[in-house]
């Protein structure tokens, strides 16, 4: 039976968990910037955040993540209820649930968005974890193209928001609508075949051309070859021939000339966007960074108008995407587009000895009702240990309590960056904020 007590002889290792991350306080100050950057675009398009338990009943992604999710990429267990359970791996089905619990008590369109964590047993790699949060925005009861577009357009403008321009990324958009029009009324795919077909194709940018086309022959029985509907041809026009391929490259090409018309020039047609969850059902894309450093995939998302139906109720129109914070923190660290660490504590009140502790926290209290945030340091060292405590933890300002300052009226504000002072009172708030600010 499993002991929650350790020998005492074990040295129990400092390592986290495989693939999982510890946030020390500036770990968290980059992840904070990144959330409230997401929360802040997406409050501007008008979505409203929710949230729901990491715990889901593992039959949710049975039905529509995928076998190959379910089977190799989750943690999964039995519960003491003999109940099995999913830490969540991904956000959609979770919220297609929770649409579909009050679809009648919502107002639709219903533009949401979350900040989950996620989890997924894979192999740790650059911009993947086992572990990672995760920007989702979705908006549900629009079928007409305008959604997609504005999906598109908000990861557009959530990258631009951290600094970014449009020659550092590209967004790459096919159509899952395109491509199984195409198998079933161009290649006459069988449904077997194109189920394989889609996720040999979501795989293409990881292998050689040479294993591509090796293995697509496999499963369709001779030689594949993509029909470039990027221009036009004899085979083009045989393609749009077919009415649901003319309406779904259509509908395609609406999409990106609109997305170009509002000032979005970073967009372009690649047939081998497919996304490899199983629930998409149209326009798809994906935001590619363009550093040769970090030249992968960040994010996509796309349409999936039918995952309503795995709990009963009519579909309904979705339109989505995913951003997690890892890829996105390799993103600005390539373009150098994050902030410097600052302490979320401005001034640090070094106290020369514990009898000035009084004046030092009517100081501090007075500080706070201006909205100054500011620690003591009661720790009795010298003054000098304690302002290399102060630059440690990239607190940029200080003061010094000593007889002096307990006594009279005055003190010392400190700029540790370049040693400016100023000398002020606690009644000279504004002067105060006006330095430090």
């Amino acid at each position: 039976m499993f002991s929650m007590t350790a020998p005492k002889s074990t040295k129990l290792s400092t390592d986290s968990y495989k693939g999982v991350r510890d946030f020390y306080p500036e770990d968290q100050a980059v992840q904070k910037y990144i959330f409230d950057k997401w929360s802040k675009v997406a409050e501007k398009f008008g979505y409203n955040r929710y949230d729901a338990s990491i715990l889901e009943p593992t039959e949710l992604y049975h039905a529509k993540s995928g076998e190959e999710m379910v089977n190799e990429q989750t943690y999964s267990f039995v519960d003491r209820g003999d109940r099995e359970v999913t830490l969540r791996p991904e956000m959609t089905p979770t919220v297609a649930r929770m649409i579909a619990a009050k679809k009648r008590d919502l107002g639709f369109p219903a533009r949401w968005y979350s900040i989950p964590n996620l989890f997924r047993y894979e192999r740790p790699q650059r911009g993947r974890l086992r572990e990672h949060w995760q920007l989702n925005v979705d908006v549900f009861g629009i079928a007409s193209v305008e959604a997609d577009i504005e999906i598109i357009s908000m990861a557009d403008a959530l990258l631009k928001e951290f600094g970014a321009s449009a020659a550092d990324f590209t967004i790459k958009i096919s159509s899952r609508k395109l491509l199984n029009s195409l198998f079933s009324g161009w290649y006459e795919f069988s449904d077997e075949q194109s189920m394989r077909m889609q996720k040999l194709i979501d795989k293409k940018a990881k292998m050689s051309p040479e294993d591509f086309d090796t293995e697509a022959e496999k499963i369709v029985g001779k030689a594949f070859k993509f029909l470039n509907l990027g221009k036009k041809s004899g085979e083009y026009e045989e393609a749009m021939a077919i009415p649901n391929i003319r309406e779904a490259k259509q509908e395609l090409d609406t999409v990106i000339e609109t997305l170009k018309k509002r000032g979005i020039s970073n967009v372009e047609y690649d047939e081998t966007i497919i996304r490899g969850f199983d629930y998409y059902t149209g326009i798809v894309f994906e935001v590619f960074d363009t550093n040769p450093k970090n030249n992968r995939s960040l994010f996509g998302g796309g349409r999936y108008d039918e995952l309503l139906k795995i709990f009963g109720e009519e579909k309904v129109p979705t339109v989505g995407f995913g951003v997690g914070d890892v890829t996105m923190k390799d993103f600005l660290e390539v373009h150098e587009l994050l902030p410097k660490y600052i302490s979320s504590t401005e001034i640090m009140i070094c106290v020369m000895d514990n009898e000035f502790n009084d004046a030092a926290n009517k100081i501090a209290e007075e500080l706070r009702k201006a909205n100054i945030n500011v620690a003591i340091n009661y720790s009795e060292k010298k003054i000098g240990d304690q302002i290399k405590s102060a630059n440690k933890q990239s607190i940029p300002y200080i003061i010094v309590i000593g007889p002096v300052e307990a006594e009279g009226n005055t003190f010392n504000i400190k700029r540790l960056s370049d040693s400016l002072e100023i000398t002020t009172t606690l009644a000279e708030t504004a002067k105060i904020i006006n330095f430090i600010k």
